[in-house]
């Protein structure tokens, strides 16, 4: 795999390393964390989303970086709003990570005019934190 040393953290591997890329991926990684990370396939996983449809910019991967399902952990990507991917996958399958995805009938300038309101419920209505609890009990089931 082709990994160019942008600086002491930085690292790009260039959107010709795979047939198929649409774009560079960066990913941010000192010394061992580097050495880590070249261990597990989280740089191939990267490497795949930047062959995702529509993506805008590159595929990065933040110091975090490690092998998820699909997207690494500690993946980002921002995709065009007309012919880019949306992928919940993409925040993989521990979403209590602070990350969530709710759908929704509501129309976008709804959403927009009551975004606080909306936020605020989501913050009450899911735990988060360690040892975090909500109101809604879910089962084993």
């Amino acid at each position: 795999m082709l990994i160019e040393h942008v600086d002491e953290v930085r690292h790009r591997i260039p959107k010709g390393a795979r047939h198929g890329m649409r774009t560079d991926v960066l990913f941010y990684a000192s010394g061992p964390i580097l050495e880590q990370v070249e261990k597990d396939r989280a740089l191939e996983q990267a490497m795949n989303v930047a062959c995702l449809p529509g993506i805008v910019g590159p595929s990065l991967a933040m110091p975090d970086i490690h092998q998820g399902y699909g997207f690494p952990i500690g993946g980002v990507a921002a995709m065009d709003w007309n012919n880019g991917v949306v992928s919940p996958g993409g925040v993989g399958y521990d979403i209590n990570c602070g990350v969530r995805l709710i759908r929704t009938n509501l129309e976008k300038d709804e959403v927009r005019a009551r975004l606080k309101e909306l936020v605020d419920q989501v913050f009450r209505d899911v735990p988060c934190g360690v040892g975090g609890k909500g109101h809604l009990d879910i089962s084993e089931k």
